[in-house]
């Protein structure tokens, strides 16, 4: 399992360009993390909405992939976000979950924390449906 959401994540050419990396794996969690980087931040400095919103996604969607069926993979269906405070710090750390495993709809839960100085503030709340696709 590890392999395959590591190899699937290598592909990731978005993730790429913001630096992202995976922290961890196991069934139906998924924790990436990735820097604020001068190239995604807003106007105000703070790290912008769309770096949150593709780390909490790409996070869900690896979550759901732990439990998709082998020769499968998954794509978003839908995903909502709540956006909670400014992205203040060096990083973000998204916590992907698998809240309930279905055949046809995975459905997850993301929570995007900024980190400032080794301090945690969560900054976002994402929760979708990720249906799985045979390769």
């Amino acid at each position: 399992m590890e392999a395959r959401i590591r190899d699937s994540f290598a592909r990731q050419t978005l993730m790429t360009t913001f630096g992202a990396s995976i922290r961890s794996i196991a069934p139906g969690e998924v924790e990436l993390e990735a820097p604020i980087l001068p190239i995604a931040r807003q106007q105000q400095g703070y790290g912008h909405a769309g770096l949150t919103f593709a780390l909490g996604d790409t996070a869900a969607g690896y979550a759901a992939l732990t439990r998709a069926p082998d020769g499968h993979e998954v794509l978003t269906s839908e995903i909502k976000i709540n956006l909670l405070s400014p992205a203040r710090g060096d990083r973000l750390i998204a916590r992907g979950r698998v809240v309930k495993p279905g055949r046809r709809l995975i459905v997850v839960l993301s929570e995007v924390f900024a980190e400032d100085q080794g301090r945690e503030t969560q900054i976002a709340l994402l929760t979708g449906t990720m249906v799985p696709v045979a390769l």
